[in-house]
């Protein structure tokens, strides 16, 4: 027996960078009617060789659509773009009922604050930040940690399957705490990776080697074997940048701080990140811990 086709559904999304554009590819593919807008222009028109309509404004965008996606760059971005461009605001297109998905990575407050106002105007909401990468974005293998009401998670469905894999993880805001956990695993176990291996290259092994020795041991891991091989090959060009692991880590001090909890290790990467930032490592792929910490042990 055939299984029939998802139904169509009419989805804007908003921010088509580098996360952004292969979702709007994948949701075209996937045969739903894909209205996009991003604040320079030429990033979106690339997406209407694959059938997507592009609009001038975020309102616009909304206003075609039941199902919002936001795919940008921080919990600011994401209120200036729903909230705060006057009538160009996304929240200006949206009509009674739709449905806001922000798949951007901000704090737990930002994104409960974002849900109620946009409740107060009759409109729902889900915080459902990605890992994976573009690499995921592209792939259709996402993780999606998915923050909000059950019954609007289940509405969302039909958008994250040609995505990846979705989990519904809380209440509002739970979405952001979850990424936020996996950002500071990611950004913690790169640092692990990349001295360990600096190491062991002082010492006189062969690093390569070293990296292919743990494998199947309890120190492999996906970040050894994809971020590992970065570091082996010199490889940093950016994937998810040292910037935005930076904010990262930021943001989840920012909501230790509110809750009063404790995080001395991701308070120390915090600071080494920075640093790397600081020393013009910004644009790197977040791997490029890796140049900060050579960089201190006067390794090239």
């Amino acid at each position: 027996m055939t299984t029939p086709p998802s139904p169509s559904l009419r989805i804007a999304v908003l921010g088509t960078g580098l996360m952004g554009a292969p979702v709007a590819r994948r949701l075209c593919e996937a045969g739903h009617q894909v209205r996009v807008w991003n604040r320079t222009r030429a990033k979106a028109e690339a997406l209407r060789a694959h059938g997507a309509t592009v609009h001038d404004t975020p309102c616009a965008a909304a206003a075609h659509s039941d199902i919002v996606l936001s795919l940008l760059q921080d919990g600011d971005v994401v209120a200036e773009v729903l909230f705060g461009m006057g009538s160009e605001s996304a929240v200006h297109g949206m009509h009674a009922g739709s449905l806001f998905v922000d798949m951007a990575s901000i704090q737990p407050r930002q994104a409960r604050d974002h849900a109620s106002r946009l409740a107060e105007r009759g409109l729902r909401h889900l915080d459902a930040p990605v890992s994976g990468g573009t690499v995921g974005a592209e792939t259709g293998q996402l993780a999606i940690m998915a923050g909000g009401k059950a019954e609007d998670f289940a509405t969302a469905q039909a958008v994250f399957a040609p995505l990846g894999r979705a989990t519904h993880v809380g209440p509002h805001g739970a979405g952001q705490l979850a990424k936020i956990a996996n950002q500071m695993i990611v950004g913690i176990t790169i640092g692990a990776v990349a001295e360990a291996l600096l190491l062991c290259a002082k010492g006189g092994a062969d690093m390569a080697k070293v990296r292919e020795a743990m494998a199947g041991g309890f120190a492999d891991s996906r970040i050894l074997q994809l971020h590992g091989q970065r570091m082996v090959e010199r490889d940093f060009a950016a994937r998810a940048k040292m910037s935005v692991q930076l904010k990262d880590m930021r943001n989840a001090l920012a909501t230790a701080s509110e809750i009063g909890f404790d995080a001395p290790i991701t308070q120390l990467f915090e600071q080494l990140y920075a640093d790397g930032v600081e020393h013009g490592l910004d644009g790197l792929d977040h791997s490029g811990l890796f140049v900060e910490l050579a960089s201190r042990n006067a390794m090239q």
